[in-house]
């Protein structure tokens, strides 16, 4: 019997489908040994039907995990520096006043302190905020694939496997 490109494609297509469908509980870190006995075809087919209920369930999907966006850090200027320099021209006016009697270049010298340290504040509140948000995002994704591998597994042992 000659088989046909066509009819060599789709037999290669079902066969890698079949391949692929047991590895689903493999790809996302659960182990099923068939308890009751059961075929490779129908461990593969169990593995898929799981796999699609955990998905329905969960709302996840570990081949094509959503993308959990960080919340935005606003990079726009927050006051900070100018709090900081006008902060700075009173502490600077006070200790210029005591030093020599010129508040006025004292008040100059605190200001620009003030800023300075007044931005390096903000940048430093603007890069915590950033990394807290990557952490709940990967924190998000995290809950997402054990969700799933929880529904997964409850799945999976229903249908009669050991699942770790």
């Amino acid at each position: 019997m000659k088989l046909t490109n066509i009819a060599v494609f789709t037999l290669s297509m079902c066969v890698s489908t079949v391949l692929s469908a047991q590895n689903l509980g493999k790809s996302v870190g659960l182990f099923d040994y068939p308890a009751q006995q059961q075929s490779a075809e129908q461990q593969g087919k169990d593995d898929y039907e799981c796999y699609n209920w955990a998905q329905e369930q969960t709302a996840y999907d570990p081949m094509n995990p959503p993308e959990f966006q960080a919340a935005e850090v606003e990079s726009g200027a927050d006051g900070s520096r100018l709090r900081g320099a006008a902060r700075g021209a009173a502490r600077g006016a006070v200790i210029g006043e005591i030093a020599d009697d010129d508040y006025k270049k004292g008040a100059q010298i605190g200001a620009a302190a003030g800023a300075m340290r007044g931005g390096a504040q903000s940048r430093q509140q603007k890069a915590a905020q950033a990394q807290a948000n990557e952490q709940a995002a990967a924190q998000q994704e995290a809950a997402g694939l054990d969700n799933f591998k929880r529904a997964m597994s409850s799945c999976l042992t229903a249908k009669g496997y050991s699942v770790s």
